[in-house]
């Protein structure tokens, strides 16, 4: 989260475009919500601004979740495996490479992604509305998810009207700082985690705590050999942030890549990037059939080609860091 729409593509692959409208309700902040079995709008003014969980008027069971009309997260109750966001699927598909223990990642019997594979530990800095833990409860049974989302009210209206627990669920989401939550793991439990999910935003920027050497090598310290940090950032021309990022993942990962559509590479729009880490090797053959068959296919980027798009930017540390750049006017469009 966010999502950052494609303004070219049509809709599969960002917010439908005919969700309620995004025009404010009452001042009343429980004016929206549904009463009985209907699925309307609900309106909560959380720690970090106005959430709004939207129905899919065209999709039952389907639910977007904003907050100041910024687009977080979208969920589908009936079906767990339905990620709507380009991004989402993109770590869903870095989910399913995931080596399993005794052996590789499954695909379903219709040849899509997300097949059972084995369980897996997970630590999801950054909760929304839980799609990716939700995906992975589904993908992988059994797994082992601990969920660590900074705004209290918001997670409590996303466990309220979209509640993720059911039979062999394995889910536990709390309230506090992502940064601190990594670094007490890293020195109660270091080496215990397959991966770690790095997906916080506050409204539309990433923290600048989150973005350094020195966090960094505290996820480093919770991975198992071979575990995975995946980062879900947000970055335009001239891509300063975006380079700065990997020049710090590539300091303290020996194994890097990163994924993102052509046109945000090449600066010509505001977008998702995923960053990825690993001291073992990384899966990036199989994530590159998975994304090719994608509706919105993103590219992946590794060793030379990656040292090069970095260049000689320094790493980030936590004296130099700071918040990820404001996205540009216009950059969300929902409603």
């Amino acid at each position: 989260m966010p999502e950052m729409p494609d303004p070219t593509a049509p809709p599969q692959g960002s917010p439908p475009q005919d969700f309620p409208s995004q025009d404010d309700p009452p001042q009343d902040s429980l004016a929206w919500e549904s009463s009985g079995d209907e699925r309307l709008p609900v309106l909560r003014d959380t720690d970090l601004g106005r959430a709004k969980l939207l129905p899919d008027v065209d999709h039952d069971g389907g639910w977007l979740l904003t907050l100041d009309d910024t687009p977080q997260s979208y969920v589908d109750l009936g079906d767990p495996t339905h990620l709507e966001f380009e991004y989402t699927r993109r770590l869903g598909h870095l989910v399913d490479a995931l080596d399993r223990p005794g052996g590789g990642a499954g695909d379903r019997a219709d040849g899509g992604p997300g097949g059972p594979g084995g369980a897996v530990d997970v630590l999801h800095l950054g909760g929304g509305a839980l799609t990716l833990p939700r995906y992975l409860a589904a993908t992988r049974p059994g797994s082992r998810q601990r969920v660590v989302e900074v705004d209290g009210p918001l997670l409590g209206l996303v466990e309220q009207h979209l509640p993720w627990q059911g039979p062999g669920v394995d889910i536990s989401a709390e309230v506090g700082d992502a940064r601190e939550a990594l670094a007490t793991l890293a020195l109660s439990a270091p080496g215990s985690l397959d991966l770690v999910v790095a997906d916080v935003f506050h409204g539309s920027r990433t923290p600048g705590h989150l973005t350094s050497v020195e966090f960094l090598r505290l996820a480093a310290a919770v991975l198992r050999p071979g575990g995975l940090y995946a980062a879900n950032l947000a970055d335009g021309a001239p891509l300063a942030f975006a380079r700065a990022q990997t020049a710090t993942l590539r300091a303290v990962f020996p194994q890097t890549c990163l994924i993102a559509e052509p046109p945000v590479l090449r600066g010509r729009r505001y977008g998702n990037i995923l960053l990825v880490g690993s001291a073992g090797p990384l899966p990036v053959a199989d994530l590159v059939r998975r994304l090719a068959g994608d509706i919105f296919p993103a590219r992946l980027t590794d060793g030379a080609d990656l040292a090069a798009f970095a260049g000689r930017t320094a790493p980030v540390t936590d004296a130099t860091a700071t918040d990820s750049p404001p996205p540009p006017d216009g950059a969300f469009s929902v409603g």
